[in-house]
């Protein structure tokens, strides 16, 4: 029972992480505009985002534009745009792999370690997409900090933090939350095997001849 509730919990951390980090790919709130002085009145706001830039005027009218040059983006920008395509497509499939595990370990009671190997596989690609989310998430947002802080940058290029990075850094501990689940599931899984059918390496040792004829074993060999 422990273990079902294990597996369910890791699959309903596992689509939450996944939506998030798609979530968090095409918003455009990575970097917000900060406005320090509280005596000017905003009536715009900039989004920065890694496919588009976006202004917002008084939360009414919002202009949104995609960048018009790959070639001419940021190295940077350009990678963490591909880390976060790469993390999109992991967090689907680990998903699914991870579905098809959970069917397949309550259907199939013979072997526990064999019918785990779906939750493994979900789980280290939970882990791997987790740790792609985190870096370009929290590089973003160190160099946001760094400029803030920095007196040499003037005060109209300085951003804060965007809701997309919150979304990240939340989607990245939920990923990496059921990666673990997993794989201690499948852990778990290793030592029941043992433990509680230790007769199924002997079965397969000891398998009958289908015409009739005596058993052959190891012992046959010596």
């Amino acid at each position: 029972m422990a273990c079902c509730v294990l597996q369910i919990t890791g699959l309903i951390l596992g689509g939450v992480g996944m939506v998030g980090t798609l979530a968090a790919t095409v918003m455009p709130q990575w970097r917000v505009s900060a406005y320090i002085d509280g005596n000017i009145v905003v009536f715009e706001t900039i989004w920065e985002g890694l496919w588009m830039d976006c202004i917002s005027q008084l939360g009414i009218r919002l202009q949104c534009k995609f960048y018009d040059s790959v070639l001419a983006l940021p190295p940077p920008l350009e990678v963490f745009r591909a880390l976060m395509c790469i993390a999109v497509v992991l967090s689907i499939i680990s998903f699914l792999m991870a579905i098809v595990g959970v069917k397949y370990t309550h259907r199939t009671k013979e072997d526990p370690r064999g019918i785990s190997i779906f939750i493994l596989a979900a789980g280290v690609t939970f882990l791997l997409t987790g740790i792609l989310v985190l870096i370009p998430v929290s590089w973003t947002g160190g160099s946001i900090i760094r400029d803030f802080y920095d007196p040499e940058v003037p005060m109209p290029l300085k951003r804060e933090l965007g809701a997309a990075l919150y979304v990240g850094w939340v989607s990245t501990v939920l990923l990496i939350a059921a990666g673990a689940m997993y794989c201690s599931f499948w852990c778990w899984a290793g030592t029941s095997s043992k433990s509680r059918y230790p007769s199924l390496s002997r079965q397969r040792l000891h398998k009958p001849d289908l015409a009739g004829g005596p058993s052959l074993s190891v012992h046959a060999y010596v």
